[in-house]
């Protein structure tokens, strides 16, 4: 199963400035989060982003929110589908969602179990989530692959969603995204 642009949308989960800072490798977790939502943005990709309890854990890195430009949605449940956020957004519409986020063994997992569970295609970007600890991190990835969802790689979904090199949007996305990244 690829991924494909017409039937994705990208879920970016509670990558706020108050979690940030706690997250092993967090500003790794942050470029790749950034850097997949230009991607998804330029290939026209719905992006929904998540905040948990943002009166705590404050609002999504702001330059994260910058290069999303989506729909913010708040929650105080871990999961987003418990919660009902995103009910009446891209995720609920399209059939695939790719997810990135934090943390990865909670919010992140939560969510991406219920979204299998409801029938979705799932791809979890694995250099685009992560934990405070790398072992929960490594045991929710593995988790959630036990149960029928895909680990990709922020590289991954770009050249699936791109799905060929012959024309003008691989060059701009080779070039702004791809080559010196």
């Amino acid at each position: 199963m690829l991924m494909d642009s017409g039937k994705s949308s990208l879920l970016v989960v509670d990558v706020q400035e108050r979690l940030l800072p706690s997250i092993n490798e967090g500003e790794a977790v942050l470029r790749n989060c950034i850097w997949l939502a230009g991607v998804a943005r330029r290939l026209e990709v719905p992006i929904v982003v998540s905040e948990q309890y943002p009166t705590g854990l404050g609002p999504t890195a702001p330059a994260l929110l910058e290069a999303a430009g989506a729909q913010v949605v708040e929650k105080v449940h871990f999961s987003c589908v418990a919660d009902g956020c995103l009910v009446g957004t891209a995720v609920e519409a399209r059939r695939q969602v790719v997810v990135v986020g934090t943390e990865a063994h909670v919010c992140v997992m939560q969510t991406v179990l219920e979204l299998r569970w409801q029938g979705k295609e799932v791809f979890v970007v694995a250099d685009a989530v992560g934990s405070r600890k790398p072992a929960d991190r490594d045991a929710a990835l593995a988790r959630m692959r036990a149960h029928g969802v895909e680990i990709v790689t922020r590289e991954m979904v770009a050249f699936e969603w791109l799905k060929r090199s012959a024309n003008d949007l691989f060059r701009q996305v080779n070039r702004d995204f791809i080559r010196d990244n």
